[in-house]
Order: structure tokens, then sequence, then C-alpha cells
């Protein structure tokens, strides 16, 4: 059984307007949502093999502050095509993946929709509907799925949970 873990990034600050979005650095409250979400991951167990990140600086950062939080080294591979990605292109890169856990941290509002067209037939109602609601920044999607990556398409994964950093304070 795979795992696919959907990260979104964490709060980034909008204190400079000189600076392009894809430079934007994390707030001080993603700098404290990130480790959190990082350290829930490894309590859980939820331990991805690879992760693949937008390259925007917001999206990095995040993943730097979760992986400290991760025991052994995960890989990553900074993914241009998931900056700002609908859930179809999102969807063509997981395809690719050469994992069993993975970890993919992006944007908003390619990363809701990509979950919420993934959750197929087994997904938790009440996660689904917790999804489709709100997906916050630093917000965390889990799924299971049976098969290769490879194989697949919208419907096709168990969406079992949704955190958010204010269910975890």
């Amino acid at each position: 059984m795979k795992q696919l873990l959907i990260l979104r990034h964490a709060k980034s600050s909008w204190d400079d307007p000189a600076l392009a979005d894809f430079d934007r650095p994390l707030a001080p409250r993603g700098l404290k949502t990130a480790p959190l979400m990082g350290r829930e991951l490894a309590r859980r167990g939820w331990l991805p093999d690879l992760a693949l990140v937008s390259p925007a600086l917001r999206a990095r950062d995040t993943w730097r502050l979760v992986a400290q939080e991760l025991s052994g080294h995960t890989p990553a591979q900074f993914a241009e095509e998931l900056y700002e990605a609908a859930a179809g292109t999102i969807l063509a890169r997981v395809r690719q993946a050469k994992a069993t856990n993975l970890l993919v941290i992006g944007h908003n509002p390619g990363l809701q929709q990509f979950v919420l067209r993934l959750a197929g037939a087994g997904s938790d109602e009440s996660v689904f509907k917790k999804t489709e609601a709100k997906f916050p920044t630093a917000a965390l999607a889990r799924f299971t799925l049976d098969g290769d990556w490879a194989d697949l398409s919208f419907g096709s994964a168990r969406l079992t949970h949704c955190l958010r950093p204010k269910d975890l304070a």
C-alpha cells in the first residue's frame, strides 16, 4: 500500500511588496507551523521516502523545517511544475514518483483541488468535507492507495486524514 501526503506550504509573509511571489519567505506563523506539522508526521509514523517540492521559497522553507523533524534523510526533488500548479499538473508529476511514501508540498488552489478530485471510494466523508471547506496554509491531507503511481487517477485514492495546525495546537 502506498501513502500520499499533500502539504500546503506554511504561512508566507507579505511584508515586502517589492518581492516577487516566488521569493516570499515564511511569516513568523509559518516558521512555527511547519515544524509542528513535521513533528506530527514523525509522531504518526507517516515518513516520506521522497518529497516533491515546489521551488518557491515558502515551499522550500516549509520542507526544510518539516524535514528537520523527521528521522533520517528524506530526499527532495524541487519540481518547477509544482509552482502554482493545477490539479492535473500535480497528478502528472505524482504519476512519475519512485517512492512508496510520497510527500508533495505546493500551493493552493491547485493542491486543494487535487485533494478533492483524488478522493475516491473508501475516503472518509467527514475528512472530505473538512478539506472541501478549507485547506489552509500548512494543512496536510493523507491518502492511501494500492497499485502503481503511474496508474493513479482522479477518484482512485482513499482520503484518510486532513490535519491543520490549529487541530494540533
